[in-house]
């Protein structure tokens, strides 16, 4: 059975290759977390999935770079150059809002901050019913809470903003 082999997209490599050095970055910052001192310390999950990362973008770096490189025309819009095609509108809003829902975790707290990130990601990978949203959002997060408070016992972020209220 004959195998087409695709060609590789302008940019490609170059964006795999800032995987693999994000991918180390957050591997060496895992380590500093508590380094590697048993399978249960605190870094040793987060150790784990960075170095999984890690593996998968040399592995994709690999057969990126085996494979030949193609015209600027091929794959998205004709012509298209690598920043419209890998940065397109719904990717950049999703790296936007995960980011204000990470810096504001820390502000408001775990509860309201995940609230309001799962109602506008939903918004923004397409779902338009807002009451629907609203609803969806309040019970993923009252499971989210039952599990994790309840059942495994782990501390959420409460938020410094609602420690001066308390």
């Amino acid at each position: 059975m004959p195998t087409s082999r695709r060609a590789r997209l302008p940019g490609e490599f170059v964006f795999i290759l800032l995987l693999l050095a994000a991918s180390a970055f957050l591997l060496w910052a895992s380590v500093g977390i508590s380094g590697f001192t048993s399978f249960t310390s605190a870094g040793a999950f987060p150790m784990a999935a960075a170095a999984v990362m890690v593996v998968c973008a040399v592995i994709a770096a690999v057969q990126a770079r085996r494979t030949r490189p193609g015209s600027p025309g091929d794959g998205g819009a004709p012509g298209a150059p690598f920043p419209a095609r890998g940065a397109a509108a719904p990717v950049v809003g999703g790296v936007v809002v995960l980011s204000l829902y990470m810096l504001s975790m820390e502000r408001i707290g775990f509860v309201p901050a995940s609230y309001l990130f799962l109602v506008v990601a939903m918004r923004l990978l397409g779902e338009r019913r807002w009451l629907y949203n609203l609803g969806i959002a309040a019970l993923a997060l009252v499971a989210i809470y039952l599990v994790f408070q309840l059942a495994f016992t782990v501390v959420l972020p409460t938020g410094s903003l609602w420690q001066g209220l308390l």
